[in-house]
């Protein structure tokens, strides 16, 4: 028996446990309560169906008012998946590269940098505040281009974060901070944890129109507009290369009307490349569009991710990089970056730090590092032809699919609707997003004519 508790035997046989604080009314008999509280217990009358009344102990939790959260859009899909027996299933929810077996993959040259971690017997300690600094330095030289003049008069604030997401969270904690008010501007359709990042940090943002479904391309008519529209000074949230979740890019000549026009309303641009040389196969080329706003000497944001191009998902690796307009300006800038990072996560993770500093510092990886990226990309640039000829022959109603050639990267935007995506996992076991978004990373040859049959009925028999 519980210390404290009472047990007393009723006349219907039922047994119930009482306090002993509360054993002590007349005659021996228990005290009632009504709604009373007791230590954080409260007690509820309760009567039996014969003539024995008394109080019942309930625990009631401080957290009583939390409720369950929804399951994340983009990770409640392999979790579905993973509980779905069928052997034909699917997952082309979340955006990580598959072999053709669809099996995980580790890039040998990831491999070889751990190799040289061991035998160098690196240890375990903190790093700083604001990361490895061999890490920063090759990071920065990544993205702008080693013999860049921002990087060599010191304009450039990088600080190691907890890959795109992080490094997105400390760039929106620094303009809460020290921009209030200033809104930041977000592409319609974006990736689903951007809206997330900005309203945790209470940072105001609204939405600028990207994609057309009229064309399943981009509404750059539309795009321009809105950011004309929005209020002088305001952070334009731009991805630099294979959009998430279109796949949808600016051409060259339309990035330089954007620049054009964000440089007019003297807005800032915050770039989120996570997908640098994953796109393209090309680390210049999928660099492009930061490196043209860069030369145009506009201060602005950027953060870095290497869990696509490096494959190091878990390791929870990137960076953000703040250009400025002098090396005083970057110091500053960095110092306050590092005071906001400070109560966050005190400090970041070395092992991938190490990893990207090994490989992207030392030429011999580094060029077998460009080598696996085109593969990786060359892989999915092959399912994404195969799917496309493979819809192409099965649909005969006219219907074009030719945006599926037009759209680069990991992603593919459908097209489909919410009821035709639902039936996507119903009835075909093919697990993606509620917006249309596929993976084509997690897609094989094998797959796609299987892929195929299952879009053509969604689109065609689901309305």
């Amino acid at each position: 028996m519980a210390s404290g508790m009472l047990s007393l035997t009723c006349p219907s046989s039922s047994s119930l446990s009482l306090p002993h604080q509360f054993k002590g009314g007349a005659a021996g008999k228990p005290k009632l309560l009504n709604q009373a509280s007791f230590f954080g217990k409260r007690f509820v009358n309760a009567k039996s169906f014969t003539r024995t009344t008394m109080a019942v102990a309930l625990n009631v939790s401080r957290f009583e008012s939390i409720t369950m959260a929804p399951p994340d859009p983009i990770l409640g899909v392999s979790e579905a998946f993973r509980a779905d027996t069928n052997e034909m299933k699917l997952n082309l929810g979340v955006g990580a590269y598959r072999t053709e077996d669809l099996q995980p993959y580790v890039l040998n040259v990831v491999k070889k940098a751990e190799k040289l971690m061991l035998e160098r017997g690196e240890n375990k300690e903190y790093l700083p505040i604001e990361g490895l600094a061999s890490f920063n330095k090759v990071t920065a030289e990544l993205l702008l281009g080693a013999d860049n003049p921002l990087i060599l008069q010191q304009r450039v604030a990088t600080v190691q974060g907890l890959s795109g997401t992080g490094s997105l969270r400390l760039a929106a904690a620094l303009i809460e901070r020290y921009f209030p008010g200033a809104k930041v501007l977000i592409s319609s359709p974006s990736w689903g944890n951007h809206k997330n990042i900005f309203n945790d940090a209470r940072v105001p943002w609204s939405e600028y129109r990207y994609y057309d479904p009229s064309t399943v391309g981009l509404d750059f008519d539309g795009m321009i507009a809105d950011i004309k529209a929005a209020p002088e000074g305001s952070f334009v949230l731009l991805h630099g290369c294979a959009h998430n979740p279109t796949g949808i890019d600016p051409t060259p000549e339309q990035w330089e009307i954007i620049a054009d026009v964000i440089q007019e309303k003297n807005h800032i641009p915050f770039f989120d490349v996570a997908y640098q040389g994953f796109a393209s196969g090309s680390l210049d080329v999928d660099a492009s569009s930061v490196r043209l706003f860069a030369a145009r000497g506009l201060e602005l944001l950027v953060a870095q991710s290497y869990s696509k191009n490096l494959g190091l998902y878990a390791e929870r690796i990137g960076a953000i990089n703040i250009v400025c307009s002098s090396a005083d300006a970057a110091t500053r800038v960095k110092s306050q970056i590092k005071r906001l990072a400070r109560p966050m996560y005190s400090n970041p993770p070395v092992h991938g730090a190490r990893i990207v500093a090994n490989v992207v510092g030392d030429p011999e990886l580094f060029n077998e590092w460009k080598e696996e990226m085109e593969v990786m990309a060359g892989r999915i640039k092959s399912v994404r032809q195969k799917l496309y000829d493979s819809l192409r022959a099965k649909d005969k109603s006219g219907k074009d699919w030719s945006f599926i050639l037009r759209q680069i990267g990991m992603f593919s935007f459908t097209g489909l609707n919410k009821a035709q995506s639902d039936n996507m996992t119903n009835k075909w076991h093919v697990y993606m997003t509620k917006d249309g978004r596929i993976s084509l990373a997690g897609l094989s040859s094998a797959k796609c004519e299987y892929l195929a049959d299952a879009i053509f009925d969604s689109y065609h028999n689901v309305s």
